[in-house]
């Protein structure tokens, strides 16, 4: 058991490496456990850019994310090079 907890745990921290390492992260598309893989994203910020998403009809724009309590020009900012906003869901 012990060892299959080492595992998931490695598998964990090596995610937002691979997220990076393969690209962009789409606010539109993304899911909870990706979005929290940004710099600064924890679960109340990616529950809260999800709820955004849902009620909006989905970001036109990366700097939308300012939008949501919280969130600030900085966090954006840190993580600029790996954000995109695809079309959102109709």
């Amino acid at each position: 058991m012990k060892k299959l907890r080492n595992l998931a745990a490695a598998m964990l921290l090596c995610l937002p490496v691979a997220l990076f390492a393969a690209g962009t992260v789409d606010i539109n598309t993304a899911d909870k456990e990706t979005l929290m893989s940004l710099s600064g994203v924890g679960e109340a910020f990616a529950d809260r850019i999800i709820e955004y998403r849902e009620e909006n009809g989905g970001f036109k724009a990366v700097q939308e994310l300012t939008n949501i309590r919280g969130i600030g020009q900085a966090l954006v900012e840190k993580n600029r090079d790996v954000l995109t906003a695809g079309t959102p869901a109709e």
